[in-house]
């Protein structure tokens, strides 16, 4: 019933009202949801025709689609910046609770001593003298899982590492081996856990999925034809085959760049069309603003001011409608208005603490000075990934891996795990149906508890608030592919649900 109700809904190329998602969101199981659906159907419908003239992206904003065309991107990225804000805001309340900025943390596991060439760098050993950057061995692991443990306690819910390799085939197997162990712990925490090691191979990258890891960074950091200018130790070709390599062993990719190197706008549509044209939209694209470090060969560059910042971040938005849009380097200078902006435009990521690899970074006081004047929470881990390999999703609702994977045994108790104030996700009452149904239903109707879970952390298609008597609209032609994911997940978990052994009751909502 709730198939063929949602069936000519979704193929009606019209504009629906979002509020009838969240009728599915606050019912209780398949029958309520199927008659949401029903009263839903009924609500006034609009049809807008499009202007003649009106460009392709405009017409189906918010659709996902990887045939992005160079003129298509620039198109947007020349648009008008409030216009452009205004559209990117509208493609990130489709798909994300705008409230929900995730807290990261990045830690330099091994610094300095690298043989790349990297002109924004400090730890590339070609320039080593004039920044005065000493190699440094590797960590050890208990020295970077004390650190994991500090910034779980101070809010963070992904842990970041990087090394200063050209790849984890220039070290010897030993130190492979404690930065797999070390990924595997923190991910026993239930942290989400990403490292950016340099270009992997195909097996190397296996060996970090069965570890645990998340996401895989590796950023392209500009347009292929300024990429020479930024390093001249690897080609472009190297960092898509990394890419690649990370995409087939079923982890998701983490992946951006950095504006501010000398390179011009068309540069910046050249980088976000080829991350908008990989195979599959990348989890996360970081957009870095340079720090330009003495000593470097970049330590005179000009850093581009926040709006252009805001710029490629809502470009990156409209573009990339489903992914991770991370606020990375270069904040220490920004206002609390620049970053109001760029969460504005689609932003929903941080790094805090007081340092990124090499470089300073804002304080974390201040971080939660501007959360709480900006109305912003933190988002948790495993929440809703709409982009990305199952490695982003596949934890449960509280971010516990998988009984039967290596690192299983590791994973703390549901007491350990890290909740903000109040129980809930964002600091209201607590909701434990997905827990309960993931430890006393079959193992379809777990699976389903995760998907109702997602329900419960965030209104995917809300639109952000909408007040009553509003006639808040989705673009149907753009948004089809959004409703057919909710949709599905809707439908398999109220499938579920019906079907699960002693499911009856466990639903307080």
């Amino acid at each position: 019933m709730l198939s063929r109700l949602a069936r000519p809904l979704l193929g009606s190329g019209q504009l629906l009202q979002a509020a009838w998602v969240r009728g599915i969101t606050n019912t209780t199981g398949s029958q309520h949801a199927e008659v949401a659906l029903a009263e839903a159907a009924q609500q006034e419908i609009h049809v807008v025709q499009p202007s003649q003239g009106t460009p392709r992206w405009l017409q189906e904003l918010g659709a996902i689609r990887t045939d992005w065309t160079r003129d298509e991107i620039t198109a947007v990225y020349e648009t008008p910046l409030l216009d452009l804000v205004y559209h990117a805001a509208k493609v990130h309340r489709m798909y994300n609770d705008p409230q929900m900025v995730q807290r990261c943390t990045l830690l330099s596991i091994k610094t300095g001593g690298c043989p790349e060439t990297c002109n924004y760098c400090s730890q590339s050993s070609s320039w080593s003298k004039d920044t005065g950057m000493k190699a440094e061995k590797l960590m050890d692991l208990e020295e970077v899982y004390q650190a994991a443990l500090r910034a779980r306690e101070s809010g963070s819910t992904r842990f970041c590492m990087g090394a200063a390799w050209r790849g984890p085939s220039q070290v010897g197997a030993r130190q492979w081996e404690r930065v797999l162990e070390m990924v595997g712990r923190i991910r026993g925490l239930g942290m989400e856990v990403c490292t950016t090691l340099g270009m992997l191979t195909p097996e190397q990258a296996r060996q970090l999925r069965d570890a645990g890891l998340t996401a895989y960074n590796h950023n392209l950091d500009t347009s292929p034809e300024f990429y020479g200018k930024v390093t001249t130790s690897r080609k472009y070709e190297d960092r898509l085959n990394t890419l690649e390599a990370v995409r087939e062993a079923g982890i998701s990719v983490c992946a951006g760049g950095i504006i501010g190197l000398g390179e011009g706008p068309q540069d910046r549509v050249g980088l976000i069309h080829q991350l908008a044209t990989l195979p599959a939209h990348p989890e996360s694209v970081p957009i870095n603003r340079l720090v330009a470090i003495k000593g470097t060969p970049l330590e005179g560059q000009e850093p581009p001011s926040g709006l252009d910042l805001v710029r490629c971040i809502a470009t990156a938005r409209v573009v990339m409608p489903k992914t991770v849009v991370r606020l990375s380097a270069g904040r220490l200078n920004l206002s609390q208005g620049d970053q109001a902006l760029a969460f504005l435009a689609g932003a929903n990521s941080i790094f805090d603490g007081d340092k990124l690899l090499t470089t300073k970074n804002n304080d974390r006081n201040e971080d939660m000075v501007m959360f709480e004047n900006l109305g912003l929470k933190s988002r948790p881990a495993f929440m809703g990934y709409g982009a990305g390999n199952d490695t982003s999703r596949d934890f449960g609702a509280q971010g516990v891996p998988p009984a039967g994977t290596p690192w299983a045994t590791s994973a703390p108790s549901d007491d350990s795990v890290p909740v903000p104030e109040g129980g809930g996700c964002c600091g209201g009452p607590k909701k434990t149906t997905a827990n309960l149904l993931a430890a006393a239903a079959k193992p379809a109707a777990a699976r389903a508890a995760a998907a109702m879970a997602v329900f419960e952390h965030q209104p995917l298609l809300s639109m952000g608030h909408i007040g009553p008597g509003q006639k808040q609209v989705l673009n149907m032609t753009g948004a089809s592919a959004m409703l057919q994911d909710a949709m599905q997940d809707a439908i398999a978990g109220t499938q579920a649900i019906d079907g699960a052994e002693g499911a009856s009751g466990m639903w307080g909502w």
